[in-house]
């Protein structure tokens, strides 16, 4: 993804609210507003955002069980059904 054609000054966002808003439904690139040369909010469509959050919770996750690894609370996968079938009465 090009970054570089994705940023604009806040001047444009003002004078280009709605023609975003409508493009942003079609467009997966987000768009960067500038105030003074400095990069300053990202605007998004919702799909994209909805999916950076799962990945984000994904990663979190993912980090967890590393950690959890690494500190040594791990449990054989036999040793777990073994006691998930014992809870539930031999089902």
């Amino acid at each position: 993804m090009k970054l570089a054609n994705q940023i604009k000054p806040i001047s444009y966002l003002k004078a280009h609210a709605a023609e975003i808003v409508r493009n942003m439904g079609t467009q997966r690139e987000p768009l960067i507003i500038t105030q003074n040369g400095e990069a300053k909010v990202i605007i998004q469509n919702i799909e994209s955002y909805e999916q950076t959050l799962e990945t984000m919770a994904l990663l979190k996750i993912l980090a967890l069980g590393n950690r959890q690894i690494e500190t040594g609370k791990v449990e054989r996968a036999a040793d777990t059904i073994k006691r998930l079938r014992n809870s539930l009465g031999g089902r």
